[in-house]
């Protein structure tokens, strides 16, 4: 039996992400805003609720950082973490992700976004695995559910390009391989060669969090065939508006609701600002995307 399908109260469940305002842990992303910008323009918009962007972008001090967003109206609700799951696990490695899950925690959040690293910077090269690396990889990523288990986070993983878990074989590998949830990034899973609607109609039980972001296919295409770099397709428009590109947000939010999914949507649409004075086209892009959302989830009320 299915629950109902979502009012528009499902709204409230919609967070925000400094990379929909340019703000990124590649080196030389661009123009990057400063906090109390990025913070001032989501709550501006409504936001009540963000995930933390990179490492760097709030205080390290926790109550800082609590503070800060509570200033802005704002609770911190996740954080990307990328780890280079496929190399040895080491001490090092354990604490670094420690750290950070006990900062995201301390802060508010619940959720630990896990990437699976190269070991590089950027999203543009990644190493082949072979048999070996993938079980390690997978071992380690039981490591890092025990460690943010123990700190009362969840962890999910995030299929991304650029990472090693990017194409629809090796999120296969990471469902059947381990028990952890997904962070169903609907743009990320298109834009590898997959099918989100498809995963989440499979595995709705493994569904831990969701990012909604939305792909135009031509441009993600020339990606995967190597007839454009990641940062170029950024550059070229490859995350659009939510309903301006080839995934079916919509129907995804159905499915998701449909099959019980309580957990948030964070609107992610990455892009790189030239300079400061590109600065406004975040704003309007948050507000096309969250007029979208209100749409679907009304006309899902109706239904």
């Amino acid at each position: 039996m299915t629950s109902p399908n979502p009012s528009p109260s499902a709204m409230d469940r919609v967070g925000g992400a400094p990379v929909s305002w340019g703000v990124n842990e590649v080196p030389d992303w661009g123009h990057q805003l400063n906090p109390h910008t990025v913070l001032s323009e989501m709550s501006a918009l409504g936001l009540t609720a963000t995930e933390a962007g990179p490492d760097s972008f709030l205080p390290a001090d926790s109550q800082q950082a609590a503070d800060m967003l509570a200033g802005h109206g704002l609770k911190l609700i996740a954080g990307f973490v990328p780890v280079a799951l496929h190399q040895v696990w080491d001490t090092h490695r354990a604490e670094t992700l420690a750290t950070r899950a006990t900062w995201l925690r301390d802060v508010g959040a619940s959720v630990v976004v896990l990437a699976a690293a190269t070991g590089l910077d950027g999203y543009e090269t990644r190493p082949d695995l072979d048999f070996d690396g993938w079980k390690r990889l997978l071992a380690n990523l039981q490591q890092a559910s025990t460690i943010c288990t123990d700190l009362g986070m969840l962890l999910t993983i995030h299929p991304h390009v650029g990472t090693m878990v990017q194409r629809p074989t090796e999120i296969e590998y990471v469902l059947r391989g381990t028990d952890l949830k997904l962070c169903l990034d609907t743009g990320h899973i298109l834009a590898g060669g997959g099918d989100p609607k498809q995963i989440a109609e499979n595995h709705p039980d493994r569904i831990g969090h969701v990012h909604f972001k939305d792909v135009k296919a031509p441009v993600a295409e020339a990606v995967r065939t190597d007839q454009l770099s990641y940062a170029a397709a950024v550059r070229q428009g490859l995350y659009a508006c939510l309903g301006d590109g080839d995934v079916d947000i919509a129907g995804i939010m159905r499915l998701l609701e449909n099959n019980g999914y309580t957990g948030r949507y964070v609107v992610e649409q990455d892009l790189q600002l030239t300079s400061a004075g590109a600065g406004h086209i975040p704003r309007q892009n948050m507000q096309r995307n969250l007029a979208y959302l209100r749409g679907v989830t009304a006309t899902l009320a109706s239904l």
